[in-house]
């Protein structure tokens, strides 16, 4: 039991030592040696718990993408239940609780793991996961053009444009990643999605209603 605690201590003890070197010096520039030194370990002992830089930094921030994934996705799937209904074409709801919750809930996330998130939106490139902010971006693409479909197919109108539908959830996460990077308490980053949450639902029906109106 106490080799398996000691052999605890110093994974935790590299992963922390890793973090500082990570957000100092991004993942291309991280030394392994400089981590094992402020560790107090051995190469070795690095590379008994992780196969290389990559694997370790993955252990640092591949929790918290995957709670961001997950609870966008449970978000997704019940929207898109919605958009089967009428309810996709209810242009006057103003009903923003749904939307809030998650965003709540990912940012609780996002701040429970702040150095993590930051590592993974601003400390990424070289790694396995450089590429995350992009797939969560074409996963949003993805799920905004199938609302904006149900919705212009039902109300009568041209499809919208891909490059415009891009660009509405290159915004949605944007806004995350400048909350996340400029926002330091948790409380505040609450104040500020509230505003962004009544602002980009506004905004996408607000849109319809204009587009309806340009119609008539």
């Amino acid at each position: 039991m106490g080799t398996e605690s000691a052999s605890l201590e110093t994974k935790v003890r590299l992963q922390q030592c890793a973090v500082c070197e990570f957000m100092e010096k991004g993942f291309l520039k991280a030394s392994l040696r400089s981590i094992c030194r402020e560790a107090g370990v051995t190469t070795g002992a690095l590379y008994f718990f992780f196969q290389d830089k990559d694997d370790l930094f993955v252990s640092l921030v591949g929790d918290v993408l995957q709670q961001i994934q997950g609870m966008m996705q449970e978000h997704f799937d019940k929207e898109r239940v919605e958009a089967d209904g009428d309810t996709a074409v209810d242009l006057e709801t103003g009903d923003y609780s749904e939307d809030e919750a998650v965003s709540k809930m990912i940012i609780h996330a996002l701040y429970e793991q702040r150095d993590s998130a930051l590592l993974l939106l601003t400390r990424s490139q070289g790694s396995s996961l450089e590429g995350a902010v992009d797939e969560l971006i074409r996963g949003v693409t993805i799920h905004y053009r199938m609302l904006a479909d149900a919705m212009t197919e039902k109300l009568g109108m041209e499809s919208l444009e891909e490059s415009f539908v891009h660009w509405i959830s290159h915004m949605q996460i944007d806004t995350f990643i400048y909350m996340i990077t400029h926002i330091e308490k948790e409380e505040e980053a609450l104040r500020y999605i509230q505003q962004a949450t009544h602002y980009m639902v506004n905004g996408w029906y607000g849109m319809f209603r204009s587009l309806g109106n340009d119609r008539t």
